[in-house]
């Protein structure tokens, strides 16, 4: 008999070495390596037996084919993937638990007119059927299997040849050729290994749906990230209703799109206008609100910031943000203090992103500095009033970019006026907008425009 060979796999980032050692060499993790066998069994790789060997080619000679795509019947999920999926291709989702990854997944298999095979490890076929019932149903072309070993899949996939292949999750499947537990560093690279294949050599779009660790990056090796074509990462607070599906990484398109949802009892909502629901329409003598034109990717939104500045009680003053970076907020408080002269060193200042998202968007710091403002002063900001800028630690309002995108989606929402850095002003026209658009150089100005 041929020695069963073994190696030590580290199960935080997949590095292997040939003995066992403390701490590893690649991202310096202790106690990380686990024992593994190897076995040369050979896998049934499926959809393999009448595989033609590749053959080299001259660049010149291959034929350029646009890329045809499937449509999903859902307008945002197309929107993020560049117009639908690709056949043959594997598409990550990752998220946090309860996010709506599974809930997704299954819609489009009801949804599109492709025979589907929805393969769970994580429920029953029952549970399933629940979930369906609550969505609306579908149309007959999607198929469930409860399974966890990829032998026992691949069986199924030669007999049934699905158009579209849903795996939920990744981290459930085994393989049998690796002597490790399901959601190991060696049985997630393997299993996703072999589903690539299959993807490529039947040309059939596969979903696989991940589990994400405690920092929200995804579940296993990065090696995990790099075999498949497209990583999208599902965002969002369970405690709120919207979602956004952003995308990580994609060879057939664009990185920059976004897709928004709204979870409902029946399932995700797309939702086509996000600025709409995100602005709270407040009675208009409510003092520490701004609207900020928002860029999400190569999508615009109007998102509305809120501020409460108050007497500290405690010694320390507090400084809390949700969905804001605590920093960056610490960051205009200064400017504020030192450049604006506002005396903000003994009070509690509390940011707050309606809606529940998480905002990067550097163009977003006007629109806190304002409502920070008006909450200091108790004093309103006119609601059809919004801003774009970036505070530099100067206290200059740098300019921002995609200013032609925020200025359209706040003139389509009805804004008439916006606070905009002077350099923007010179690289538009705005003879295209309704809007009045206000000239803001220093941040000791915007007390001026905002209150008389």
């Amino acid at each position: 008999m041929a020695k069963i060979k073994s190696v030590y796999v580290c199960q935080n980032c997949g590095a292997e070495s040939a003995k066992w050692i403390g701490r590893c060499n690649a991202c310096g993790e202790w106690n990380t390596y686990v024992e593994q066998k190897i076995h040369k069994a050979p896998v049934r790789s499926g959809f393999s037996e009448n595989r033609e060997h590749a053959r080299p080619q001259k660049l010149d000679e291959v034929a350029a084919a646009p890329v045809s795509r499937i449509d999903l019947k859902n307008g945002e999920f197309n929107r993020v993937l560049g117009g639908g999926i690709v056949p043959g291709s594997m598409v990550l989702i990752g998220g946090e638990p309860g996010i709506g990854k599974s809930t997704l997944a299954l819609q489009v298999a009801l949804q599109i007119d492709k025979q589907t095979l929805y393969v769970s490890g994580e429920e029953s076929p029952h549970q399933i059927k629940l979930r369906a019932d609550r969505l609306g149903g579908g149309r007959g072309h999607c198929q469930v299997l409860a399974e966890t070993s990829l032998q026992a899949i691949i069986p199924q996939l030669e007999q049934l040849r699905p158009e579209l292949l849903i795996i939920d999750s990744i981290q459930t499947l085994y393989s049998e050729a690796i002597e490790s537990a399901p959601g190991t560093i060696s049985q997630v690279r393997e299993c996703a290994a072999q589903l690539l294949r299959i993807a490529k050599e039947s040309h059939m779009p596969v979903v696989l749906i991940g589990h994400i660790t405690k920092d929200g990056s995804i579940a296993g090796p990065k090696v995990l990230e790099h075999i498949v074509d497209t990583v999208l990462q599902f965002e969002g607070d369970t405690h709120h209703l919207y979602r956004i599906l952003r995308s990580i990484k994609n060879r057939f398109g664009s990185t920059s799109e976004i897709g928004v949802f709204e979870m409902t009892g029946e399932g995700l909502r797309e939702i086509l206008n996000p600025s709409e629901l995100l602005i709270n329409q407040q009675p208009p003598d409510l003092s520490g609100s701004a609207i900020a034109a928002n860029v999400e990717g190569i999508r615009p939104i109007l998102i509305e910031v809120q501020a409460l500045v108050s007497s500290a009680v405690y010694g320390t003053p507090q400084r809390t943000s949700t969905g804001f970076d605590t920093r960056r907020l610490s960051m205009l408080l200064a400017v504020l203090e030192k450049r604006a002269n506002f005396k903000l060193a003994s009070k509690d200042v509390y940011i707050n992103i309606a809606g529940g998202l998480r905002v990067d968007d550097p163009a977003i710091d006007l629109a806190v500095v304002a409502s920070i403002l008006s909450s200091t002063v108790d004093i309103p900001i006119d609601p059809n009033t919004c801003f774009a800028g970036e505070v530099g630690l100067s206290g200059e309002i740098r300019p921002v970019n995609r200013i032609e995108q925020r200025l359209g989606e706040a003139d389509k929402l009805g804004m008439q006026r916006i606070l905009m850095p002077a350099f923007n002003r010179k690289r538009i026209d705005p003879s295209r907008f309704k809007l009045e658009i206000i000239e803001v150089n220093r941040v000791q100005d915007l007390p001026k425009y905002l209150f008389g």
